[in-house]
C-alpha cells in the first residue's frame, strides 16, 4: 500500500508531477482541490466566496481526511492545505510526504505557464506578485518543511524536466520502501 502526498506552494508543480508520478508507479492520482470541487459541486473559488477562508479550510480538512485514507494513491494537496489544523501532522502519518520546494522565480515561471486562473494573483504586477509570493512562502515554509522529504525544483518547462523531477521523487520514495 502506497500513499505519496505532494505539498508545496501553488505553482510548484504538484499536479503536474503527481499525474506523471502516478502513471509511472501505476497508482491513482488525486488532486485535493479537484476532489473538493467534485464532491461539493462548486469551484474552490465559489466555496471561498460563499464561506470565506475559514469555511473553505474546514471543508478542505474534512475532504483531506477522506482522500488521504485511499490506498495506492498520489495526492497533490492545495498550497495552503498543510498550514491549517493538524493537516501536516496528519499527512505525515498517512504516507510519504514530499515538499516540492521552489524559489519565487521558479514559482512565478510555473504560474505563468499554467493554464488555470489563480484568483489570488489577478491584477498583480510582477513586483506585487513577487512580494506576495515571498510573504506567503515565509508563512507557509515552516509547515512545508515538516514533510518527510524535500525536493528542490527547477523550472519544469519541458517534458524532460518534468520526467527528471518525477524520477527523483520516485527514487526517493523507493528508498523508503
Amino acid at each position: 500500500m502506497k500513499r505519496i502526498i505532494l505539498i508545496g506552494y501553488m505553482g510548484a508543480g504538484k499536479t503536474t508531477v503527481g499525474k506523471a508520478l502516478a502513471k509511472k508507479l501505476g497508482l491513482m492520482f488525486y488532486d485535493l482541490d479537484w476532489y473538493i470541487e467534485s464532491r461539493m459541486r462548486k469551484t474552490v473559488k465559489q466555496l471561498f466566496d460563499e464561506r470565506g477562508e475559514e469555511g473553505f479550510r474546514k471543508i478542505e480538512h474534512n475532504m483531506l481526511h477522506e482522500v488521504a485514507e485511499f490506498e495506492d494513491v498520489v495526492l497533490a494537496c492545495g498550497g495552503g492545505t498543510p498550514c491549517f489544523f493538524d493537516n501536516m501532522d496528519y499527512l505525515n502519518r498517512q504516507g510519504e510526504t514530499v515538499f516540492l520546494k521552489g524559489d519565487p522565480d521558479t514559482i512565478i515561471k510555473h504560474l505563468r505557464m499554467s493554464r488555470g486562473v489563480r484568483p489570488l494573483l489577478l491584477g498583480k504586477s510582477d513586483e506585487e506578485l513577487l512580494a506576495y509570493i515571498n510573504e506567503s512562502l515565509a508563512l507557509r515554509t515552516p509547515f512545508y518543511e515538516k514533510a518527510k522529504h524535500t525536493i528542490d525544483i527547477m523550472p519544469m518547462d519541458s517534458f524532460d524536466k518534468i520526467a527528471d523531477t518525477v524520477d527523483e521523487v520516485a527514487e526517493l520514495i523507493e528508498q523508503q520502501q
